[in-house]
C-alpha cells in the first residue's frame, strides 16, 4: 500500500464495524479495507452507491460493464474481483474467459460487446460519448433508462478504481488463486497481485 491512514479516534468503531462487513462478505478482510481507515462514512457512501447501482440493474449485465470499465482504468483488482463474480455468481465462467482473453469483447454476443464497447469508451473518455454509441445500445433493446444504468456502472467503477490504484491496494492473494495461472495473467492488466 502506498497509503495506509490511521482509524480517527471518533470514527474507530465504524470503521471497524465496515471493516468486519467485509471480511463477512470475502472471506477475508480485503486488501482494500486499510485505505478507508480514516473515512469510514466514504466507504458506507460507496458501499450503499454500489449496491444502489448494482441493484438497478441485470446482475450480468452489471458485471460485464464493470470489467470493462475496470480494464480501461487499468485496475487489476476490481478486474479480476468482477471477473470473479461474473464466473461465479452469474455462473458464466465462457463469458468471463472470452473477456480476459479478447479485452474488446469482440468474441461476445452483440448486446455484450456493445455494453463492452460502450463501458470502455465511457470509461476513458466520457466527453467523446454521442448519439451513435447510445443508439448501438438501443439497437439491442436497452432503454434510455438501461444507458443510465450503464453509465452510472462505469462512474461508480472509476471511483472505486480511482481509490484502490491511487492508495495502492492490490489484489488479494486469494483472489489470485481463484483463477489458473493464464487467467490470472490476462486479468493483470494494472498493479500486479499481492503475495500474500
Amino acid at each position: 500500500m502506498l497509503i495506509e491512514p490511521e482509524p480517527r479516534p471518533d470514527t474507530a468503531d465504524a470503521f471497524g464495524q465496515w471493516r468486519d462487513q467485509q471480511a463477512k462478505a470475502w472471506g477475508y478482510v480485503p486488501n482494500y479495507a486499510a485505505l478507508f481507515a480514516s473515512r469510514p462514512d466514504v466507504a458506507e457512501a460507496w458501499t450503499r452507491l454500489n449496491l444502489a447501482v448494482r441493484g438497478g440493474m441485470d446482475r450480468r449485465r452489471f458485471e460485464l460493464v464493470t470489467i470493462a470499465a475496470a480494464r480501461a482504468r487499468a485496475s487489476t483488482y476490481c478486474v479480476a474481483a468482477h471477473s470473479q463474480f461474473l464466473r461465479d455468481v452469474c455462473s458464466d465462467e465462457q463469458s468471463m474467459i472470452a473477456l480476459s482473453s479478447d479485452p474488446s469483447g469482440a468474441s461476445l454476443a452483440g448486446v455484450d460487446h456493445a455494453l463492452v464497447a460502450f463501458a470502455t469508451k465511457a470509461a476513458t473518455d466520457p466527453a467523446s460519448v454521442d448519439e451513435t454509441d447510445v443508439a448501438a445500445l438501443h439497437e439491442h433493446g436497452l432503454s434510455d433508462a438501461d444507458v443510465a444504468d450503464v453509465v452510472f456502472a462505469v462512474a461508480a467503477r472509476c471511483f472505486f478504481a480511482t481509490v484502490l490504484d491511487a492508495g495502492g491496494a492490490q489484489a488479494d492473494s486469494r483472489l489470485a488463486t481463484s483463477f489458473d495461472e493464464t487467467t490470472r495473467s490476462e486479468l493483470t492488466v494494472g498493479r500486479p497481485f499481492a503475495d500474500s
